[in-house]
């Protein structure tokens, strides 16, 4: 099993010759605007997931997955040959969940601000129900 460190360089350096490949060799049309987000390799170092964003409508999306998984050997063979490791790992494309979870917080910081904005034009003509400081005070020494 391989040190911590090594697999994180070895997935930084696939994520790498990935994205090198998807850019520069890869010509298919499918492929649309790619993004390399992620990779995590095992300990062994015998299994790769890469991570990654698509830009544009679902069947952009669905499409760039298919050509994908088509050339997924080509892009092992060019992992293998830019790695140098005795094994080539295998690779599987996963894709990433982060801009459906950046959209959803956005939509959730969008109420609290729509909300926000309604507790403050409700609250301008509002006066106290009792009087405007509700706490006891001790009575001075001179009062007595």
């Amino acid at each position: 099993m391989a040190d911590q460190a090594r697999a994180r360089k070895v997935a930084d350096r696939i994520k790498s010759l990935v994205a090198e490949f998807v850019e520069f060799r890869l010509k298919d049309e499918r492929v649309g605007f790619l993004t390399i987000t992620d990779v995590r390799v095992t300990g062994d170092l015998q299994n790769a997931s890469v991570f990654y964003t698509v830009f544009g409508s679902d069947a952009e999306r669905a499409a760039t997955a298919e050509a994908l998984a088509d050339n997924r050997g080509r892009i092992r063979s060019h992992v293998g040959k830019g790695l140098g490791i005795r094994l080539t790992p295998t690779i599987e494309f996963f894709p990433d969940a982060l801009p459906e979870g950046a959209a959803h917080l956005e939509d959730a910081l969008a109420k609290a601000r729509a909300r926000d904005e309604e507790l403050a034009r409700s609250s301008q003509g509002a006066a106290f129900a009792g009087e405007a400081d509700p706490y006891k005070k001790p009575e001075a020494a001179d009062e007595q």
